[in-house]
This record gives structure tokens, C-alpha cells and sequence, in this order.
């Protein structure tokens, strides 16, 4: 039998070593998860952001036209939803990323949305004839 000390908490020792040892190793709670899916006319990155809205995030493409992905999730306790959280890994209020965009994405056309607790982006790819270099010819004087 194996003996389970407390915390200073009500969970037993057992619970944490089990959620932050070898069996289940602790997420990183400072980013969500991120998935990025190619298909033949686009890429698509996919954010988890459970609980989110529309206004909770800021895409946007920068100087260097890498694509920005802010996240801010302000809480304020209700009287309804008041209280301590014991423990607490599925919640991030703050999260910024930036990735380097393939060539052949469009950048006029990039999109985004958020459905069912995800944020997606989609990244339209150039077709083939507008991703050849334009060759321009100088007047010699």
C-alpha cells in the first residue's frame, strides 16, 4: 500500500508526482498547442485555445512578414466562478508567437478564424505562375 502525503493543499503528493513525472510529464502551460497542416492550395495552423474568443487574439504579419499570433485572456472573478485554483496547467493569459512564412504563401489572402476552442489561420499558397520571378529589363542610357 502506498502511503500519500498532503500538501499544503487538499491533493495528495501522489497526484502531483503523477502529473509531473515520467508517466504524464507537465505540460507547457505558457503556449498553447499548435498544429500546421499542409494541403495543396494551403497551409492551415491550427492554435487550442479552449475557451477563447475572437477578441482574446491579434494576427498579424510584421516587418519581416512573419506571421504574429497574440493571444490575452483577461479573467475576472464572478461571484459565481470565485475561488482558489488548487492546481491549474489548461490556462494561458498571455501568449505571443511568431513563425517564418513559406515563399509561396499569399500574404494578401491570409485568413483566420476561431471555432469549437480553436484558432485557425489559413495561409493560401501562390500558384505556380505567380511564384515565377519577374524578370525586368534596364534601359541602358
Amino acid at each position: 500500500m502506498m502511503t500519500t502525503r498532503r500538501n499544503q493543499y487538499w491533493l495528495p503528493e501522489v497526484f502531483n508526482d503523477f502529473f509531473n513525472g515520467e508517466f504524464l510529464p507537465k505540460a507547457n502551460t505558457t503556449s498553447p498547442a499548435i498544429n500546421v497542416v499542409e494541403k495543396d492550395n494551403e497551409y492551415d495552423v491550427e492554435y487550442a485555445a479552449p475557451g477563447m474568443t475572437k477578441d482574446d487574439f491579434k494576427v498579424s504579419l510584421d516587418e519581416e512578414q512573419n506571421l504574429v499570433v497574440e493571444m490575452e485572456k483577461k479573467e475576472q472573478a464572478t461571484e459565481e466562478n470565485a475561488g482558489v485554483y488548487l492546481r491549474r496547467e489548461f490556462s494561458f493569459s498571455n501568449f505571443q508567437q511568431k513563425l517564418i512564412l513559406p515563399e509561396d504563401v499569399d500574404h494578401d489572402k491570409i485568413g483566420a478564424s476561431v471555432a469549437n476552442g480553436v484558432l485557425t489561420v489559413v495561409l493560401p499558397k501562390k500558384k505556380a505562375e505567380e511564384m515565377k520571378k519577374e524578370v525586368k529589363m534596364i534601359e541602358i542610357m
